[in-house]
């Protein structure tokens, strides 16, 4: 039998250092896993941050491009509504003008427009020759004579008509304050008509200096002296005489006499 070689004994010296390196080298490694795993954790933890960003910008995206393409298809289909609305009333007209001949509407058109100068020049003859208490306004002619006998008929006409009207004013409120008035129990009721027969005897009053002015007038039509100003002798002028047949003044004396009126009210009896 061979002898068996005898292991070579170590120093617990030996022995301490060698589980020392061991024990370095474990640590060592288990630092390295640690670092390792802790480095994995972080780059999964990143990737599914990124993955999370990316998957929120691409549903934004998405939301954005939805409302767009809303957006666009709405207005195509405005836009096709519009174009349809358009060749239907294109039809529509081509239809209407198919059914009238072009001869019928050139008479329609021609019809259209005499109607409306009819009544244009309508309107303007009864705007011009409105009735003056019966009595149509006067048209003067080229080379006419001022205050012809004429021109001074038609305006006696017009006080005339003027007079008659006042009288027959004056005898209806005499007959309206003779058989309408009563004793009304209401004071209420008794002071409106009070009121009311004060008003008319008012405008009676200013009626009556108006017939007195009339009957001036018609005797300066007797005397040739109607229709020139009484202050200066110039024309007083048919329009102004249609307008205010009892005038005596011209405009620019009657403007005078009003600034006169207004300045020496207080002042002076004689313009009152």
């Amino acid at each position: 039998m061979p002898a068996r070689k005898k292991a070579p004994t170590k120093s617990p010296g030996t022995r301490s250092g060698a589980a020392r390196s061991e024990r370095k080298t474990a640590a060592r490694k288990k630092a390295a896993k640690k670092g390792t795993t802790r480095r994995k954790t972080a780059a999964k933890k990143k990737s599914v941050r990124k993955k999370a960003g990316t998957t929120k910008k691409a549903a934004e995206k998405k939301k954005v491009g939805k409302k767009t393409t809303e957006k666009k298809v709405a207005k195509k289909k405005a836009s096709k509504k519009a174009a349809k609305n358009k060749v239907l009333k294109k039809k529509a007209t081509a239809k209407r003008r198919k059914t009238v001949p072009t001869k019928a509407r050139k008479k329609g058109s021609a019809a259209a427009g005499t109607a409306s100068k009819r009544r244009t020049t309508r309107r303007q003859s009864r705007a011009n020759d409105r009735d003056i208490y019966g009595i149509q306004p006067y048209r003067a002619r080229a080379g006419e004579d001022y205050m012809n006998e004429k021109q001074l008929e038609h305006f006696r006409e017009i006080l005339l008509g003027w007079k008659v009207e006042l009288m027959q004013e004056a005898d209806r409120t005499v007959h309206h304050m003779q058989h309408e008035a009563s004793n009304f129990p209401d004071p209420n009721d008794r002071a409106t008509q009070e009121s009311e027969f004060g008003l008319e005897l008012r405008t009676r009053d200013r009626e009556r200096k108006l017939l007195k002015k009339i009957d001036q007038a018609l005797v300066r039509i007797d005397d040739g002296s109607y229709g020139f100003c009484e202050e200066t002798g110039d024309e007083i002028g048919l329009q102004r005489l249609e307008a205010r047949p009892v005038a005596t003044l011209g405009v620019e004396a009657q403007e005078r006499r009003e600034v006169a009126e207004r300045q020496y009210r207080d002042h002076d009896d004689r313009y009152r």
